[in-house]
Order: structure tokens, then C-alpha cells, then sequence
């Protein structure tokens, strides 16, 4: 593959709904520009961007594919995203990389849920995007009412580029808009021919719409255009690609990839309307270790930045990444500096990935996407820069975990693996969280959902051969007091020798606002001083496991006011059982109860939906605490409910909403649990600590 500067590449991601055909458009694309001989397909496990173990048994993208493309002195890097919203996260990571995008409709389907949530990423990334309609080919195709969904769902933007020729098995091309003809394909080739009379005025209409919009993007156009003059071919694509790159114009276009209708022309859409990187914005970061701001222009003059959006575990190599070059020329062996580490390492291994086979290069362009390998400790977010002249970007900010399971091997003698094997998934994807929670023993693994966590669990088994188990997340409970309560502790063993002998009494608070506070109203020398401490420790492993379920107790004052000791047999174990009988014996009348965590929820949903979901809020003893208007047509829920009811709201959510709303949770506080659910807690926890 030859070098290509920053004018000279594309780099596109494309996004659609699971299903879509978005692999197989990659796949059409690529065999279109040249670069393949044989097509791959989906069913037989054989396209080039689908190439892991998890895709070839779900046939489908669970991680963003590097396929690179050389078509007609452009170098175009193709990203072809998971559908599955739950790899959000690597969706986010991808994006940054990105100067343009694809989204990927099913024509039988119109906008489905995936689709318009991969269009606010879009925007939110302020992306020029085509539009493409998959699957023409199908049955019970109505291009009219496609058309309508994506300018009633994604907008009025959307400007359809072409019209469909033939239905389902019949389609074979669309009337071009833009030049007038008709291209039908062939299989092998697209053949230019005349538009079908009975189509000209429909295409005349929706040429004239697409004038306004060539006209409106640029002053001299539009002056030309209201003194009535024709606006030439080159006028109209250098309308349309200012109006592309602005947001203004979306390109709507028709075709069907396993059938290689339509690739050819959106290749010659790419390179004709999407930017180069050398049109884009600089890159803003800034110098490390300060706040000052920096810019990188995509220049080869510049000084050399990247930044990595993707990390792979290679069970060869060992670690890859994949990064962006921002700035400069990044070269075999050169030494940069690595933000995360705030040292410097240098790139022993250089090169292009295509799929999964890598092309080594010597040296890559500002603009361009390259991998690395061998260079520990960097990970997605990292920016590397030139030694002389460093900066750093900011990191993607990917959605924190909605869904925990915990996890434990199959085979016992997996275990010292586990670790290990989870640490490196963690560096390959660190939008998944690992974490080992003492009180209930468990090692859980938190997601975006079941897919996202499905897919963490097959790695496991397939790339470091551990086969994991799982079970739901148990809750941490906490116990408290709800009343003053005061007791006497004696703990006195005199039988001849040394003895043991401590007598406290105590007052127990409840302490509003902190977990534990000791505290003493001694008066006299009943306890000696030097007794304080171990009456303090005492306390507080007491409170270790409280009298109800054996949770951790909180929001405890203990007070020492008396006692009584020996001159001979007291000592520091005997005041330290002393309060521990007496926090005991206190609890009879303090009003012992278990407290539950609270989380606070922000749940995004349709207005459609609203109602639905304020519903099952409150089914989940959920207080609705806000709601605001959120995007276009939607609204965002700000609510608190106990962590015990949204264990699995992901799969809820999605059920409820048709896969549309989404939300984030994040641990609020702990708050009394009602009476008639403690019983059934207490009973459970029961079971859990007899198995």
C-alpha cells in the first residue's frame, strides 16, 4: 500500500442498527474499490473485518474493524462499528478516529432504535454522513416510506441522491439525481445508461430540491442561481461537498451489498463529499502537566501527535494499538512520548491493519490510521506525541457499567489465571469494569448489558481458554440502630492465674451523616484512659457484622460512660469483649435495621415511553426526582431507587422502551430498608453464607 498524505485520506466509520449490513457493505466496498479479488460473506464466516472467534459465532461485529482502502489516489480507512448499542464504548473510542460516516439502514425495517442512536452519535461528533439504504432487494420494500422515516426521524437534512430501479429480486440500480443517469450493475460492473421517462419528473423534483441546497452553501452559487443560470456539474459537487461537510445536506442513497448494487457509486460519493483529514478542525489539547492550550493541524510540517482509540491483546504479539495521526509523521523506531505513562518509548513495530492481517509500513502521514504493537502500559485514550513538542488530547468519555455478573471459573485450577486474563481484556476494553467485593466474595465483571458482558465471557474462553460461571450480583446491605440504646458489657474470667477482666457501659447514637464516632463521658477513673483505645477497637470489629444478617454496621455513635476494672486482670482484650457485649446487649432496644444502597438513575427515553417508565420507577420503590427535556423528542428521568431493583434494568429499559432508552446509575447513599422486606433480606443472606 502506497503513503498518502493528509489531502489524501478518509477516514469513514460506518454505524447502523445489528443487522443492517453494515459488514457486508465494508465487505462490498472493499471488493468494489479493487483491493479484494473474492468477496467474503457474513454466513460462511469469511469477511475481512469480522475476523474473531465472537463474531464467527454470532455473526456479528462486536469490535470496530480497521479496512483500509485505495481507491482512485484516495486512501480511504474504513471502521466498520458493532451494531450492538452495548458496544457503545468502542463506538465512542472509534468516532474520534473518524472524518466521516456511513449509516446503514435495513430497507425493510426503515430507522430501527440502533440506527437513531448511532445518528446522535454522529451528530454529537459533528460528522459529515451518508445515508445508506440496505437490502433493496428484499420483499415489502417501500422506498417512499423509508424516505419519510429518516426525514421524520433523523432529519429534514436528509436529501435523497438517487431513486431505486426495480424491486425486490429485480432491483438493479437507481436513477443518479445528481448526474442524471441511470446506473444499473451488473454484478461485475455498473453501467452508465438513461433515466426511465416515467421516472423523470420525479427525479426533475427532486433534482430541483437539491440545487436549493448546492445553491444555499455557497454566496456565489446562490447569486448564480437566483439570476437564473445554469450551475455547471463542477458547480453542483462543489456545492454539495461544503453542504455535506456543514451538516446541511445528508446524501440519502439505495442499494444492496451482498448483491454489490450500489458500493461503487458510494466510494465515488466518499471520495467526492466527505472531507480530508487536511479540511478538518486542528486538534485541541494541551501541554502536559499544565492547562495550556495547544493545536495540531493535520500537517506533515507539524510536530508528530497520535492519539489511540483502540487496543487489541494479540496472542502472539501481545498488545496492539491502534491510533490516528494527528500531526506529523510518525516512523519506524522513532521515539514519543506517552501521555499516560508521562514517559517516552519507542515504536519498534509500525504498521496497517487489514482486518487481521497487518502491512508493515515505515512511515504514516498526518491524517492517516496505523497500529503499534509492544508498547506497554499505552491504552485506549492514550495520546503519543513528538518528545521536543508534547501534547495531550482529551480521552473519549464511554458510558460507565449498567450491569454487573459476578464470575468465577469452571475449573478451580482456572484461578490464578482469571486475574490475569481479565486485567488484559480490561486494557482491550476499558469500557468494562472488574471488581472484587470482599463482603460478598464475588468477583464481578460490569457492562453495558448482556451482549457486552457475553461477549467479555466468551474472550475468557476463547483467547485464554478459562470457562467462566456466573451468578447475579449480590447485594451489600448495611445495618444501623434507629434508637439511644445503653448496655452494660462484662467480660470477667477469674479462675486462678491471669485473668481477664473489663466492665463498660456505653450509649449508642444514632449518627446521622458518618458511618462510626467513639466517644467517652468517663468520669472518677471508673475505666483508665489507657483502656479508651481498646474499647474503641472493639467497637468497631463489633460493628463488622451486625446482630440482624451479619452486614456492616453504620451510622453508630458508641459513648463510653462507666465501667469498672482490675488492677491485676484487666487488659485491652478484656475491654475490647467488653464492648463488644455491650453493643450486643444495647441492640434489643436500639432498633437494629438494614439499610440498602441507593443509586441515582438519569434514564433517557421517547416521550412515547414517559409514562411506561415513570410507572415501573415506582413499582421499583423508585423516588422521581427531576425530569427535563433532552434531546429532540426526548425526555431524561433523574431518579433514586435501590440498587436491589435495577440489577438487570438494561434488559427492563430496552424491553420496555423497544431498545430506545438508555440510562446511567451511580451509587448515591445507603437508606433504611422497609420493615416488611427485611425478613425476606435477612432469610437469604441466610442461604447465601450456609451454601
Amino acid at each position: 500500500m502506497k503513503e498518502y498524505s493528509a489531502e489524501s485520506i478518509k477516514n469513514v466509520i460506518i454505524l447502523g442498527h445489528l443487522g443492517s449490513g453494515k459488514t457486508s457493505l465494508t465487505e462490498s466496498l472493499v471488493y468494489a474499490s479493487g483491493a479484494i479479488e473474492k468477496k467474503g460473506e457474513v454466513e460462511k464466516k469469511t469477511t475481512i473485518s469480522d475476523f474473531t472467534p465472537e463474531e464467527h459465532s454470532r455473526l456479528s461485529s462486536l469490535s470496530t474493524g480497521i479496512v483500509p482502502v485505495e481507491f482512485k489516489g484516495m486512501k480511504i480507512n474504513f471502521l466498520d462499528a458493532p451494531g450492538a448499542d452495548e458496544m457503545i464504548g468502542d463506538i465512542t473510542y472509534a468516532l474520534k478516529a473518524a472524518s466521516g460516516a456511513v449509516l446503514v439502514l435495513d430497507a425493510t425495517k426503515g430507522v430501527e432504535v440502533g440506527a437513531e442512536k448511532m445518528w446522535k452519535e454522529i451528530r454529537k461528533n459533528n460528522l459529515p454522513a451518508i445515508i445508506f439504504v440496505n437490502k433493496m432487494d428484499k420483499e415489502n420494500v417501500k422506498f417512499d416510506e423509508v424516505l419519510e422515516s429518516v426525514k421524520t426521524k433523523l432529519g429534514k437534512q436528509a436529501v435523497p441522491f438517487c431513486l431505486p430501479i426495480g424491486k425486490q429480486s429485480e432491483f438493479s440500480g437507481f436513477a443518479d439525481i445528481v448526474e442524471l443517469k441511470a446506473r444499473i450493475y451488473t454484478g461485475d460492473a455498473c453501467i452508465d445508461g438513461d433515466i426511465y421517462p416515467d421516472k423523470m419528473d420525479k427525479v426533475s423534483e427532486l433534482r430541483q430540491n437539491l440545487i436549493e441546497t448546492v445553491a444555499g452553501s455557497d454566496e456565489q452559487l446562490l447569486e448564480k442561481y437566483f439570476e437564473g443560470e445554469e450551475l455547471t456539474m463542477e458547480e453542483i459537487k462543489h456545492g454539495l461537498h461544503l453542504s455535506v461537510i456543514s451538516g446541511e445536506a445528508v446524501p440519502v442513497m439505495v442499494g444492496a451489498s451482498t448483491k454489490d448494487v450500489g458500493p461503487l457509486t458510494l466510494l465515488h460519493m466518499i471520495r467526492e463529499y466527505f472531507p480530508s483529514t487536511s479540511e478538518l478542525e486542528p486538534s485541541q489539547g494541551v501541554k502536559p502537566g499544565t492547562d495550556e492550550q495547544l493545536k495540531r493541524k493535520f500537517l506533515d510540517s507539524e510536530p508528530f501527535s497520535g492519539y489511540v482509540f483502540k487496543t487489541l491483546i494479540d496472542p502472539f504479539i501481545g498488545t496492539i494499538n491502534i491510533l490516528q495521526v494527528k500531526s506529523g509523521t510518525l516512523k519506524k523506531d522513532q521515539e514519543v512520548y506517552v501521555s499516560n505513562l508521562d514517559d517516552s518509548q519507542k515504536v519498534n513495530q509500525l504498521f496497517c491493519l487489514m482486518g487481521k492481517t497487518q502491512i508493515s509500513v515505515e512511515t504514516i502521514h498526518a491524517g492517516d490510521i496505523c497500529a503499534v504493537a509492544k508498547m506497554d502500559g499505552v491504552l485506549a485514550g492514550t495520546t503519543i506525541s513528538d518528545k521536543k513538542s508534547p501534547i495531550v488530547f482529551p480521552k473519549a468519555a464511554p458510558p460507565t457499567p449498567t450491569m454487573y455478573l459476578a464470575v468465577h471459573p469452571k475449573n478451580k485450577a482456572d484461578e490464578d489465571k482469571l486475574s490475569n486474563a481479565l486485567s488484559k481484556l480490561h486494557i482491550e476494553d476499558p469500557t468494562f469494569e472488574i471488581k472484587r467485593n470482599k463482603e460478598t466474595s464475588q468477583l464481578l465483571i460490569g457492562g453495558q448489558g448482556s451482549i457486552h458482558l457475553g461477549y467479555i465471557i466468551d474472550k475468557m474462553k476463547n483467547m485464554f481458554k478459562v470457562d467462566l460461571d456466573t451468578d447475579e450480583q449480590k447485594i451489600v446491605y448495611r445495618e444501623t440502630i434507629r434508637a439511644t440504646a445503653t448496655a452494660e458489657g462484662r467480660y470477667v474470667k477469674q479462675s486462678g492465674g491471669s485473668g481477664y477482666y473489663g466492665v463498660v457501659v456505653m450509649r449508642f447514637e444514632p449518627l446521622e451523616g458518618k458511618d462510626y464516632e467513639f466517644d467517652e463521658e468517663v468520669f472518677g477513673g471508673a475505666v483508665p484512659r489507657n483502656y479508651f483505645p481498646a474499647v474503641d477497637k472493639g467497637l468497631q470489629e463489633t460493628l463488622e457484622h451486625g446482630v440482624l444478617a451479619g452486614f456492616p454496621v453504620i451510622g453508630v455513635k458508641g459513648i463510653l460512660t462507666d465501667g469498672k476494672y482490675h488492677a491485676v486482670d484487666s487488659n485491652e482484650l478484656a475491654f475490647k469483649m467488653a464492648a463488644s457485649i455491650a453493643f450486643k446487649e444495647a441492640c434489643k432496644t436500639a432498633k437494629p435495621s438494614i439499610l440498602e444502597p441507593i443509586h441515582k438513575i438519569e434514564v433517557t427515553v421517547k416521550d412515547e415511553y414517559m409514562g411506561d417508565v415513570l410507572g415501573d420507577v415506582n413499582k421499583r420503590r423508585g423516588r422521581v426526582m427531576g425530569m427535563e427535556p433532552a434531546e429532540d423528542g426526548y425526555q431524561k428521568i433523574v431518579a433514586e431507587v435501590p440498587e436491589s431493583e435495577i440489577t438487570k434494568y438494561t434488559i427492563d429499559l430496552k424491553a420496555m422502551t423497544q431498545g430506545s432508552g438508555t440510562f446511567t446509575r451511580e451509587f448515591l447513599k445507603y437508606e433504611e430498608v422497609p420493615a416488611n422486606l427485611i425478613p425476606k433480606i435477612v432469610e437469604e443472606h441466610k442461604k447465601q453464607t450456609e451454601k
